[in-house]
């Protein structure tokens, strides 16, 4: 019994998921690049897909489960379930006007063609702020359509907005924010599922420890209370008496956004010789 999960055959989001499943242990057979790759050591095959198809695969139990955008989910509406935000892949979906546009607000739209590859989420975003507007579906490079005259105004992915730029576009309205997402059929079996929360156990275990450092510390004893206070690890940290007398090493977990500003408070406590080491893995 193997699980089958449908994966982006190509680009960014292909990229960061195998990275994820190579942190998470699951080594594929590699040579020549084929549709379907099973795995040397964890009873899962991997099925290469255009994202735009990787619901559909997913909800007609071609795969068992699927890493996709929430963008793409959410535009096919297929009967699967969600199961797992990943966290990577980030974007989000914005509508975007030319930039020497006078935008009042929505209603802007009202009358407007707008030019997408995903009419789905923008035809029920304008239904719910009650505009009519002329949706024109287009795939690739949706950006141009306002400069070649095709569109008023595009309804697209965004990551970094220099797109828009170049394009000469302003974003106005952010419709929705996306990133990478697990889904899986309805009916997924007893002994499928068994496998999907192993490799969803893995997966935490790789997350958890993303923006993680592990830190060592040699601090006086007598701090210990007011170092434990800046320095919280995921439940506490860990003290070891050392051979010199008053002193203990001191071991924690802590974000790494929160690196700097906690050990300048540190070094004011007095701990010294402070170690950080990188984390890989963490297992709750």
């Amino acid at each position: 019994m193997v699980l089958r999960i449908a994966v982006q055959a190509k680009g960014r989001l292909f990229e960061e998921t195998m990275a994820l499943l190579h942190e998470a242990g699951i080594k594929l057979e590699s040579g020549k690049r084929l549709l379907l790759v099973p795995s040397r050591n964890f009873p899962l095959e991997v099925l290469f897909l255009r994202d735009d198809d990787i619901p559909q695969s997913v909800a007609d139990g071609v795969a068992d489960v699927g890493i996709v955008g929430e963008n793409e989910f959410a535009e096919k509406k297929k009967n699967a379930l969600l199961t797992k935000r990943l966290g990577y892949s980030k974007c989000r979906l914005s509508l975007a006007v030319p930039k020497e546009t006078d935008y009042k607000g929505v209603e802007w739209f009202s009358g407007k063609v707008i030019a997408t590859s995903y009419p789905a989420i923008l035809s029920d975003f304008l239904s719910n702020h009650q505009v009519q507007a002329d949706i024109h579906v287009i795939t690739g490079s949706v950006e141009i359509a306002p400069g070649i005259g095709l569109s008023d105004a595009i309804f697209d992915i965004v990551s970094s907005g220099s797109t828009l730029v170049t394009n000469h576009l302003k974003e106005v309205e952010t419709v929705m924010k996306s990133e990478a997402v697990l889904i899986e059929n309805p009916g997924l079996s007893d002994e499928k599922r068994e496998i999907l929360n192993e490799l969803l156990f893995r997966i935490d275990a790789v997350k958890l420890a993303e923006d993680k450092k592990y830190v060592l510390m040699n601090v006086p004893s007598a701090n210990i209370a007011s170092i434990t206070e800046v320095l919280p690890g995921i439940k506490s940290p860990t003290v070891l008496p050392l051979a010199k007398e008053g002193w203990s090493s001191l071991h924690a977990v802590i974000r790494e956004k929160d690196f700097w500003e906690i050990i300048g408070k540190l070094r004011t406590l007095g701990a010294e010789d402070i170690l950080v080491v990188p984390i890989e893995k963490i297992i709750l």
